[in-house]
C-alpha cells in the first residue's frame, strides 16, 4: 500500500528495564511502582505523536516495550524490533508500523573492515604519529528496511546511540592504579577524551555502512538516534559529509550526503529552539533524524518532501525523572509526504 505521508522518530527511553532487574553500575533498579509510571509514559507519549517508525534507545529488555504496546491504545499497532534486549545490557530498538517492515533486521556490532584510524603524521610533518584501535559499537547499530511505496526502492533505516560524553571512568584501570598520584587530578579529562574518542570512532564506523549503502544508489536512507553530540560538532559532520542545503531550484543533493531534520526545520523558522537535553541547566540537541537527499526538498531526486519537525521536550522540567516516569532526552517527530522532483 502507497502511503503519501510518513513521520519518523527518535526515542531515547532512559534505561527502560524491567522492574528489580539490574541496570548500569550505581543506579538502582526500578521498583514496580516505578516501572509503571514508565509504561504509561512511554505508551502516552507513543499515542500523541503516533509516527510510522520509531528509533528506541536504551531499551533494556523487549518486555517492557512489549508492556506498552499492550496497552489498548497502541494494541496492534507496530511490529518491535528488539531480538537481542534479555535485559543484559542496553539496546537500540525500533518500532514499525505493521505492514512496512521489509525482511530481517540485524544488529551491528562490529565496525566494518574499512574503518582504520592510523596515521603516521598525514600532511603535518609536526604531527605525532597516531593509532586508535577500537573493534566496536558500545551500542550496536540497528538495521532494517520499510517499504514506503508499493514500487521500490524500499527505504534503509539505521537506529544509532553512540557514546555519550560522560567521562570514561579510569580509576580502577591497571594503568591508574599503577601510579593514582600521577592521574587523579587529571581523571576527568582523561575520562572525557576516551569518550569522545570513542564516539568519534562510533560515528567514522557508522559513516561507513552508510556509505557503503548509498554510494551511486537511489536508496533513501533514515539515520534514528541519540548521538550525543549536537548539530554542527565533528562527530555529526563526519556522520553527514556535510552536503550543501541550497535553496530555490531543485539542483542540490548529494549522493552519499545525510541532512539533518533539525536544518531542514530552521528553514521554515524563524528561531531555533531545538533541544532534546538539559545538564547543568546547559540545552543541547543529541537526538537526530539524518536524512538522505531522497528527502531533502532541493534535491534532483527528492522522492519525499520535507514536512515539519516537532520536538516533545516539556517533560526535561521535571526535577525527577524517576518518580515522574519520565525520560530525560526529548522526542523529536519529523514528517514527510510524497512529492517526488518532476524535471
Amino acid at each position: 500500500m502507497d502511503h503519501d505521508r510518513i513521520s519518523v522518530a527518535t526515542f531515547n527511553l532512559y534505561n527502560f528495564q524491567l522492574p528489580g532487574l539490574a541496570m548500569n553500575p550505581n543506579q538502582k533498579p526500578w521498583t514496580k511502582e516505578e516501572f509503571g509510571k514508565k509504561v504509561s509514559w512511554v505508551a502516552r507519549m507513543l499515542d500523541t505523536i503516533d509516527p510510522d517508525i520509531v528509533g528506541l534507545q536504551e531499551l533494556w529488555h523487549a518486555e517492557a516495550m512489549e508492556t506498552v504496546l499492550a496497552r489498548a491504545a497502541l494494541r496492534d499497532r507496530y511490529d518491535l524490533l528488539a531480538k537481542p534486549a534479555d535485559g543484559s545490557k542496553i539496546v537500540c530498538a525500533a518500532l514499525v508500523r505493521k505492514g512496512l517492515l521489509r525482511g530481517t533486521p540485524k544488529w551491528i556490532s562490529t565496525f566494518p573492515k574499512a574503518v582504520r584510524l592510523d596515521s603516521k603524521d598525514g600532511l603535518d610533518p609536526q604531527s605525532p604519529g597516531i593509532s586508535v584501535h577500537i573493534p566496536g559499537f558500545s551500542r550496536p547499530v540497528l538495521h532494517f528496511q520499510v517499504a514506503l511505496r508499493d514500487d521500490p526502492p524500499r527505504t534503509e533505516v539505521f537506529v544509532a546511540h553512540l557514546k555519550s560524553k560522560l567521562p570514561t571512568q579510569v580509576n580502577g584501570e591497571d594503568w591508574y592504579d599503577a601510579d593514582p598520584a600521577l592521574y587523579r587530578d587529571h581523571r576527568n579529562a582523561l575520562g572525557g577524551a576516551i569518550s569522545t574518542i570513542r564516539r568519534t570512532a562510533e560515528a567514522t564506523a557508522l559513516r561507513v555502512l552508510l556509505t557503503e549503502e548509498m554510494k551511486g544508489s537511489d536508496t533513501p536512507v533514515l539515520v534514528l538516534g541519540d548521538l550525543n553530540d549536537g548539530q554542527h560538532s565533528n562527530t555529526i559532520n563526519i556522520l553527514t559529509e556535510q552536503p550543501n542545503y541550497l535553496v530555490g531550484e531543485s539542483l542540490g543533493g548529494a549522493d552519499i550526503g545525510l541532512y539533518t531534520a533539525q536544518t531542514l526545520q530552521e528553514y521554515r523558522d524563524t528561531r531555533d529552539v531545538y533541544y532534546t537535553h538539559v545538564h547543568q541547566d546547559l540545552r543541547e540537541s543529541l537526538d537526530h533524524v539524518l536524512v538522505s537527499e531522497q528527502f531533502y526538498d532541493h534535491s534532483r531526486r527528492r522522492m519525499w518532501l520535507f514536512d515539519g519537525l516537532v520536538i516533545n521536550n516539556d517533560h526535561l522540567n521535571e526535577e525527577d525523572h524517576r518518580e515522574a516516569g519520565t525520560g530525560d532526552h526529548g522526542v523529536v517527530k519529523v514528517s514527510f509526504r510524497w512529492k517526488p522532483f518532476i524535471s
